[in-house]
C-alpha cells in the first residue's frame, strides 16, 4: 500500500545574522517551507557575524560543525535561510558532500509544484531561469542524494547544461509569451472596466483563499500550508446591489528575490489595477506585524502602495484574545465570524 511513499529528506537548516542577531526561532518559516517540499528538519545551526565569509558565507569552524551534525543526524541536505551565490554553494558542497540549497531554491521548487495555469507555469519557468543564470556550473551529481528532487523541478538542473546565450534566448522567449498574457488580461480588464476591482493580498498562509471561497463559492484550493495558491483567480460578485470583481492573489513572503517579483509581473498587474486591497493578516501568527510590513513593502515596490487598503485580521478562532486596531476588522474565514461585517465594509468602500 505504501510502496510508492517517498520518505522525507533530512535537512540541517542554517541561519546567518550579518550585523544583526539571528535566533533559532527565526528558522521556523524556513522549516515550514522545507516541510512543504517534503523536507524534514533534523537540526538547526545559527551564526551571527560582522560580515560574510568570501568562501562559505559562514566561517570554516561553522562548516565543520555542520559536517559533524550531518553525520550525527544522518542528514542528506543543508538548507540556508539566505540566498547563496553559485560559488559559495559549490564550496559548501565540496566540504559537506551533500546538496546545499538556499531559501530561494526551496521557494522556487514550491512554485514549480504549485503552478496550475499556463501563465503560472510560464512565470515559474522564467523565475527559475533567472535564478539559474548566475549559477550555471551548478551542483551536479549531489542532487541525486536527495529523495524528493528539490531544485530539479521544471527546467531546474537541466538548464545548467546550457550556456548563457541559450538561457538568455529562453528568457527572452518567455518574456514575450508573458507579454502576450499581460496584453490578453488587459483586454479582459477593459471589458470589465465598469466593475470595481477588489484584490485579496497578504502574507502566504494568511487565509486569503479560504476567505475568497467564502465570498465567492469558487472552490479555490485552500490549505494550511505556505503557497497553497500560486495562480490568481478572479470572480464577479454582486453584493447588495453593487457589482465588483474579486481576485485572490499569490501570497507574499519575506526575502522574496527581485527576479521572482519581476517574473510574476502578469500576476501582480491584477493587484496594481485594484480599486481596493483587502490585506488579510494571520493574527494567530506571532510575527504578524512583521508580515504586514513585508506585504506593504512589496506592494510599494510593485506600485500598489497607494491603493486604498482594508486591514482584515483573520484566524481569530486561533487567537480569541486578539485586539485589532480601530480601523481594522477581525474575522475567522473558517468559522465565518464577522463575515457579514466584512461584506458591509467592502460595500461602503467600493
Amino acid at each position: 500500500m505504501h510502496n510508492n511513499l517517498v520518505l522525507p529528506d533530512q535537512a540541517i537548516l542554517v541561519g546567518v545574522g550579518v550585523n544583526q542577531i539571528f535566533s533559532v526561532e527565526d528558522l521556523d518559516e524556513l522549516a515550514l517551507l522545507c516541510q512543504t517540499c517534503n523536507i524534514e528538519t533534523v537540526g538547526r545551526v545559527i551564526q551571527n557575524r560582522k560580515d560574510v565569509d568570501v568562501t562559505y558565507y559562514i566561517g570554516k569552524g561553522k562548516v565543520e560543525e555542520i559536517k559533524n551534525l550531518i553525520a550525527e543526524k544522518h542528514a542528506n541536505v543543508v538548507v540556508f535561510d539566505v540566498e547563496l551565490s553559485g560559488s559559495k554553494v559549490r564550496n559548501l558542497e565540496r566540504e559537506l558532500n551533500v546538496p546545499v540549497l538556499d531559501r530561494s531554491k526551496v521557494i522556487l521548487d514550491i512554485f514549480a509544484a504549485r503552478a496550475q495555469s499556463a501563465a503560472g507555469k510560464l512565470q515559474v519557468e522564467l523565475a527559475q531561469l533567472r535564478y539559474n543564470l548566475p549559477r550555471l556550473i551548478g551542483n551536479g551529481g549531489l542532487m541525486s542524494k536527495m529523495r524528493n528532487g528539490v531544485g530539479m523541478r521544471g527546467p531546474g538542473e537541466k538548464q545548467l547544461e546550457l550556456d548563457k546565450r541559450l538561457i538568455h534566448d529562453e528568457i527572452t522567449a518567455l518574456e514575450r509569451k508573458l507579454a502576450e498574457v499581460k496584453k490578453a488580461r488587459m483586454v479582459a480588464g477593459r471589458q470589465r472596466h465598469h466593475e470595481r476591482r477588489v484584490c485579496l493580498v497578504g502574507y502566504t498562509n494568511s487565509g486569503k483563499s479560504t476567505l475568497f471561497n467564502l465570498l465567492t463559492k469558487a472552490g479555490v484550493y485552500a490549505k494550511d500550508e505556505l503557497f497553497a495558491t500560486l495562480d490568481t483567480t478572479t470572480r464577479s460578485i454582486y453584493l447588495n446591489g453593487k457589482n465588483f470583481v474579486l481576485t485572490d492573489t499569490v501570497g507574499f513572503i519575506n526575502h522574496l528575490p527581485h527576479e521572482f517579483i519581476n517574473a510574476f509581473e502578469a500576476t501582480l498587474d491584477e493587484t496594481r489595477e485594484a480599486d481596493l486591497l483587502i490585506h488579510v493578516v494571520d493574527c494567530a501568527n506571532p510575527n504578524h506585524e512583521e508580515q504586514i510590513a513585508v506585504v506593504n513593502q512589496v506592494l510599494a515596490n510593485i506600485g500598489a502602495g497607494k491603493i486604498p487598503q482594508l486591514l482584515v485580521y483573520n484566524k481569530i478562532d486561533k487567537n480569541p484574545d486578539f485586539v485589532a486596531p480601530a480601523d481594522a476588522l477581525v474575522i475567522s474565514a473558517v468559522q465565518k465570524t464577522n463575515i457579514e461585517q466584512l461584506k458591509a465594509k467592502i460595500f461602503d468602500l467600493i
